[in-house]
């Protein structure tokens, strides 16, 4: 961590907490808020869902592929211009989404969007570690974790109102308002936490090095895996909760909020527990109990879709109780993953949100519409996406030095 750390940050450590989760909350938001808004935005501009998907899809692109840059600019120009060019940059683009007349100029202006809204998500994780010694740092981590999952249950509830009572434009103008608010919230409050001793040079050959060496480590490989595929066994139900919750538990739209209540409850709870246990609990049991209880939960998932047929009172809770289960244990492999390369903290979030990035894409684009249209199918891929990051766990786990015990 930064030595002058407790130099650094004057006001209460929760201040910091929310502001870094602000930044985390920036990407869900950019998200889940239009989505309510689809066919409205359809309509208005006379675009096809094909069409409308792309606004999705170059928004989920141009995240993926700005990820791998937005931590190893932070460790050369330092972590706050990083987050104040992102969050600028944001802004200005959801202008442009409001401003669209056309699905070229959305389209566009969404993939700018994707391109900078990953600053704060891939800078505040390397922030958090250069601010805070490793059991505050994991507090710190479930904390912003918490906040993460609240976002995705928020920005639709958010978006469909302003659709339903103003219109799409006004969508992305709170979208602005948020930018706006966040980039002088992080003006007047980030401080520059990058030490000057751990400043990386700016050049090509220097971050070509970096790249190498980050990403001929397996260790570090493994842990982006065990910390990044579970994450689609839930992410899976999302993504199908239009046929999961609509065709297959025979909700009504009005009640598909149950299905993100549990979804978000089971995330936040587990983030909760998971900073209450920091300094309290070894990290790698820690973990192991989380990949128990999303274990457990898969078998028992699969069998009981297997059997019966799926019904919400059962299918819910199961889905609440793995999202319980990564959540517990995702803030410790993460700081496991900044860890592993301290001198490039920034490129080690950035790699690890690339990975994720790309899975998320791959199982929203292939794995999903295949399996979406059987409750049998969903549970299976959903224990083989967690049974990925397991194994890479159990893998790694023998070639990990005793974590945490840096400062």
């Amino acid at each position: 961590m930064n030595p002058n750390a407790q130099t650094l940050w004057h006001a209460p450590l929760w201040a910091l907490s929310v502001l870094l989760a602000c930044l985390g909350m920036l990407g869900p938001f950019a998200i889940d808020t239009y989505l309510p808004a689809f066919a409205g935005i359809a309509a208005s501009i006379d675009a096809t869902p094909v069409q409308m998907q792309q606004t999705l899809s170059v928004y989920l692109i141009g995240f993926a592929v700005m990820s791998l840059f937005h931590g190893a600019l932070s460790d050369s120009f330092g972590r706050r211009p990083v987050v104040l060019w992102g969050v600028a940059i944001f802004t200005l683009a959801s202008v442009g989404c409001a401003l669209s007349q056309t699905i070229g100029q959305l389209v566009f202006f969404r993939l700018l969007q994707g391109l900078s809204t990953g600053a704060g998500i891939v800078v505040s994780r390397a922030v958090i570690r250069d601010m805070f010694p490793p059991a505050d740092a994991q507090r710190v981590m479930s904390q912003v974790t918490l906040f993460f999952g609240a976002a995705p249950a928020i920005a639709p509830i958010i978006g469909g109102f302003l659709f339903v009572h103003a219109d799409w434009h006004a969508i992305f103008w709170f979208l602005t308002a948020v930018g706006a608010a966040l980039w002088f919230a992080n003006w007047k409050l980030l401080p520059e936490t990058l030490h000057a001793d751990a400043v990386q040079p700016f050049n090509v050959r220097n971050l070509l090095r970096g790249y190498r060496e980050i990403g001929s480590n397996s260790r570090f490989f493994l842990l982006a895996l065990a910390s990044g595929i579970p994450f689609n066994g839930m992410f899976l139900y999302v993504l199908s909760a239009p046929v999961f919750v609509g065709e297959h538990l025979g909700l009504a739209p009005q009640q598909f909020f149950w299905f993100f209540l549990f979804t978000i409850a089971g995330i936040m709870g587990g983030a909760f527990w998971s900073g209450r246990l920091a300094g309290k609990l070894p990290a790698a049991r820690q973990i192991r109990r989380g990949f128990r209880i999303m274990l457990t939960v898969s078998v028992v998932n699969v069998l009981a879709n297997a059997f019966f047929t799926a019904e919400a009172w059962w299918a819910l809770p199961l889905i609440s109780l793995f999202s319980f289960g990564w959540a517990l244990m995702v803030p410790v492999v993460t700081l496991m993953v900044l860890d592993l390369v301290p001198s490039r903290r920034g490129m080690a979030s950035s790699m690890q949100s690339f990975m994720a990035a790309t899975a998320n894409a791959l199982v929203a684009g292939v794995l999903a519409p295949l399996v979406m249209h059987s409750t049998l199918l969903l549970a299976i891929a959903s224990l083989g996406l967690m049974s990925i990051g397991l194994v890479s766990w159990l893998w790694v786990k023998p070639r990990l030095a005793v974590p945490f015990q840096r400062g």
